[in-house]
């Protein structure tokens, strides 16, 4: 994996940042010289091509459409802050702007929502275009904005076009980024003008990566080749409500009216639209686990082998938010003046996504001069490059912050499929068909079908394995002949036209707490947790999102039988229904990925698949802690609360491990680090490298290597039986070679706080039939809990010592679990060269997976970060001024500018920046200011 050398991890002293001269003229020399060594290329780039794409942020430029003058203001740390007199100007400035640091970014990200990728990168991204093109997003995009979008908002993606595409008129090559210099290489891709629809289709990426449980959904119908259903179920268990707070603690829906009151007692009535899957699609009944199901049924292979070919088709997508499937999250929570030192609410959000190289969020203010008819948006806060507004931040008068409600918006359907059409309700119905060409640098065009039924795009015709199906299928003895096979459709929220981009804009000019529900209420897709603060000192929380009503008997755990009518969705969740809370009693509100709500006692379904609240219960207990007796937050104190790392499965597991008693002096040294430990996974602790090293041979061992192929990590070898070998277990048995096929970011067990309580469930049971093991089918080594802990102890006292040597006292937790940000094109399938040109890292990091100080990393595939607090702020009610803030990176997007990762040396740490928002303020730290004339 390419590294900067020169990146120093966070443990190392920070040096006196050096003048901004200087450093341009040493960093652009030391580009010089990679450039240099790359002459296998055929070309020398000097200092100027590495400078070309640098921003002008002093002095005047001229910007057509405007109707007066425009200021930008940048920081110290380059981040922009725009004055302007109307609406229009203020946007069409926003769009010149982040042209002006992350057009690239942009660029890549407008090609991939429109399944494009192969016209700036050739053949290797065919496969993924063809899949994102079945989807359709580009297309729904196009639809929302000549359909569904208010006629102001229009005019305002309309006017941030237009200054996109002022900048690009000016800029062409490595003018507009080193990226284009390297690609220049490669064909003579130039970039077309920007429009409306390619700063909507973003949101269609957002929502993708939060659209809920579809990896949940297909690696529950992989499992079941080799786990009986009650085995499957108790890898998924019940949320722990009683132990780990929903977000809502109260509250229900009142029958006559539908209306959500956060006041009521909830009666404890089931969902109205949950239910057993009546599909059938599990199978098999045995409890036993060993290497494998006894008595799964071979029924399974068929579907199986499909879903199998999704997965890996999913996996090609470019996952911009964060790996599917590894439990994508974010904190956030309020607090209200009774319990601050301001006496006003105190606000933190830091959502969970995937490190990259620029980071995701873009850093911005957006200011009237003066606020009026003309002119309504004095908003701060974090957006994506390629979309006007501000998505997470504040205004004069409110703040908001967001993390993933995690609601079911999307379920997968099995359809009985031929040439002509597909089965429903005993008919054939004709497919809903369109060509898509999809145009390849350097090579010819290719040409694809997509398919659709009622439920929607045809996912399965994107992969050749996919024409045909196993023997058998898993569903019930009703379903119809399986013939050539069973195809898969997608049926999903956000392929339906929405107002998604209407609500931005709401949010950024909403007043009070009825501004920020009708707001919320248009936030229909991704389905996001909203929490709320004023400066008149109100907090509040709403559940947006439209969620859909399934016909009885589905809950959208499993694939359902597209050709039952019944299987279909029949209604929305009622708006009036979501949860919400305002000034609930106990002072705060939480929100971090846990229910919204005792699933037990609340009429709808909104998921079977939430976070287990490992987090949230962490956060509640760290303000309960702070407020009790009287006692009040801090701004300081959210900040420290931001960076708490406490592992919880940590002080689960750690008495059970010190209770075993190794016969190896090597792994009894290893063991003495667990004692006395406060269970923080610092980045300098030894303690905490061990024990996650304990804890991943743990997983592996009572349940990685039990696992079919498909979840295992790719390239890991296995001797096992047979998946349909449903006979008794003896000598006679011949197991196979079974390699796992899953990216290492995305097998399973993960080891997120679902792997918390799968664990909790079984750690009193010592001879629970989870913790044996087999060397080979037959050959039992561990029988009961001990035997297992103590064997991945050894495990883990050898993975450690190759990794980070024989001395103990020289481990540390953040020599393991590094970060690395990558450019997410050039930096990960480029020449070696041009990958350390655009790539940063390693950074030593503490926390871990499911902590508070949420840095991800996925137990099955190693321990390296795979997704992180991607920003980090704290909003002040009472003076926003003394707010504060942190991007992952930088504002900019060129590499070896000076704002490239100026931040994440700080954010490594815990630190925030100051967060000027009044134009005193943002006048008082500006460095630069540029002049954007009519």
């Amino acid at each position: 994996m390419p590294a900067n050398k020169s990146a120093p991890a966070p443990d190392k002293a920070a040096k006196k940042p050096k003048k901004k001269g200087r450093r341009g003229r040493l960093v652009a020399i030391t580009v010089v010289l990679l450039l240099v060594a790359g002459i296998g290329y055929g070309a020398f780039w000097g200092v100027s091509t590495v400078r070309a794409s640098y921003p002008q942020t002093t002095g005047s430029l001229k910007l057509a459409g405007l109707t007066a003058p425009v200021d930008v203001s940048r920081d110290a740390n380059g981040i922009p802050q725009i004055y302007a007199d109307t609406d229009e100007d203020l946007f069409r400035a926003q769009g010149f702007v982040q042209a002006q640091d992350r057009f690239w970014e942009m660029d890549v990200r407008r090609h991939m929502t429109a399944g494009r990728l192969s016209e700036m990168f050739g053949q290797s991204q065919v496969d993924a275009d063809s899949f994102l093109r079945t989807l359709g997003w580009h297309d729904v995009a196009k639809q929302e904005f000549d359909t569904k979008l208010s006629p102001q908002t229009k005019k305002y993606l309309q006017a941030y076009s237009d200054g996109v595409n002022a900048y690009l008129k000016d800029h062409e090559g490595s003018a507009l980024s080193l990226e284009y210099a390297a690609l220049g290489f490669q064909n003579d891709y130039k970039p077309q003008k920007w429009t409306p629809v390619d700063s909507v289709a973003w949101l269609k990426a957002m929502a993708w990566d939060l659209r809920g449980n579809m990896q949940d959904e297909i690696d529950r119908a992989l499992m079941s080749s080799r786990f009986s259903p009650t085995q499957i179920d108790q890898l998924y268990p019940k949320y722990p409500a009683k132990r780990n707070r929903p977000i809502v603690e109260g509250g229900a829906v009142d029958p006559a009216t539908k209306e959500f009151d956060p006041k009521a007692t909830p009666s404890g009535g089931t969902a109205t639209n949950s239910g057993k899957p009546g599909t059938g699609t599990g199978s098999g009944s045995g409890t036993g686990t060993g290497t494998g199901n006894r008595s799964a049924s071979s029924a399974t292979q068929g579907v199986k082998s499909q879903l199998s070919s999704v997965a890996k088709s999913l996996e090609k997508i470019p996952a911009l938010l964060g790996p599917n499937g590894s439990g994508i999250g974010s904190n956030s929570w309020v607090v209200s003046g009774a319990h601050t030192t301001t006496g006003k609410p105190l606000l933190a959000n830091d959502p969970h996504l995937a490190p990259q190289m620029p980071s995701l969020w873009y850093q911005m203010g957006l200011h009237c001069r003066t606020t009026g008819a003309k002119c309504n948006y004095d908003v701060s806060g974090y957006t994506f490059s390629g979309m006007p507004g501000v998505v997470i931040g504040h205004n004069q008068d409110i703040s908001w912050g967001m993390t993933n409600l995690g609601a079911d918006v999307s379920d997968l359907y099995l359809e009985k499929i031929n040439a002509n059409g597909y089965l429903f309700d005993d008919k054939q119905q004709p497919f809903k068909t369109r060509k898509e060409t999809i145009k390849v640098a350097g090579g010819a065009s290719r040409e694809i079908t997509v398919r659709s039924t009622n439920n929607g795009p045809l996912i399965s015709d994107r992969d050749d394995e996919l024409a045909k199906v196993g023997k058998q299928a898993p569903v019930g003895n009703a379903a119809p002949d399986r013939g050539d096979g069973y195809g898969i459709s997608l049926r999903w929220t956000a392929l339906d036209p929405g107002k998604s981009m209407d609500a931005v804009f709401e949010l950024n000019r909403a007043k009070n707490w009825t501004d920020f529900r009708k707001a919320a209420a248009d936030f229909e897709v991704p389905s996001q947790n909203m929490i709320y603060a004023d400066t008149k000192g109100n907090i509040g929380y709403q559940a947006p999102g439209r969620i859909p009503v399934r016909g009885k008997g589905y809950d959208g755990s499993l694939p359902a039988p597209g050709w039952d009518p019944k299987a279909r969705w029949t209604d929305w969740v009622p708006q009036k229904a979501l949860p919400n809370e305002y000034n609930p009693a106990r002072g705060y509100i939480v929100t971090a990925n846990q229910a919204v709500v005792d699933p037990d006692k609340y009429p709808y379904l909104l998921t079977k698949d939430w976070g287990y609240g490992a987090r949230s219960q962490r956060i509640n207990d760290l303000v309960q802690s702070k407020i009790k007796d009287g006692g009040k937050v801090s701004t300081d104190d959210m900040q420290t609360m931001q960076m708490d790392n406490s592992s919880e499965i940590a002080k689960l597991l750690t008495p059970y491990l010190l209770k075993i008693d190794p016969k190896d002096a090597y792994v009894r040294e290893a063991q003495k680090l667990l004692e006395g430990w406060d269970y923080t996974q610092e980045p300098d602790s030894a303690a905490a490298a061990y024990f996650n090293a304990v804890w991943r041979n743990t997983l592996k061992l009572a349940f990685g290597n039990k696992m079919p192929k498909e979840l295992r990590v790719e390239g890991q070898c296995l001797w096992v039986r047979p998946a349909d070998d449903t006979g008794p277990v003896d000598d006679q048995d011949k197991p196979v070679r079974e390699c796992g096929e899953r990216a290492p970011d995305q097998a399973q067990p993960d080891g997120g706080d679902r792997w918390y309580e799968v664990v909790r469930s079984i750690i009193e049971d010592p001879k629970n039939d989870w913790w044996k093991t087999e060397s080979r089918p037959g050959h039992t080594v561990d029988n009961n809990r001990d035997q297992l802990l103590g064997h991945a102890m050894k495990d883990a006292r050898y993975e450690l010592t190759s990794k980070l040597g024989k001395n103990v006292d020289n481990w540390s937790w953040g020599r393991l679990h590094q970060l690395f940000l990558k450019n997410q094109t050039l930096g990960t399938s480029g020449p070696g060269f041009l990958q350390d040109l655009f790539n940063r890292g390693p950074w030593n990091l503490g926390g871990g997976e499911a902590a508070v100080n949420a840095t991800g990393w996925n137990a099955a595939g190693g321990y390296e970060v795979t997704w992180v607090p991607s920003m980090r702020m704290v909003v002040n009610l009472a003076d926003l001024d003394k707010s504060r803030w942190i991007n992952l990176t930088g504002a900019s997007g060129h590499a070896y500018n000076a704002h490239y990762y100026d931040q994440t040396d700080k954010w490594a740490k815990g630190e925030l920046l100051p967060w000027a928002f009044s134009q005193k303020a943002v006048k008082a730290a500006a460095e630069d200011t540029l002049t954007l004339s009519p």
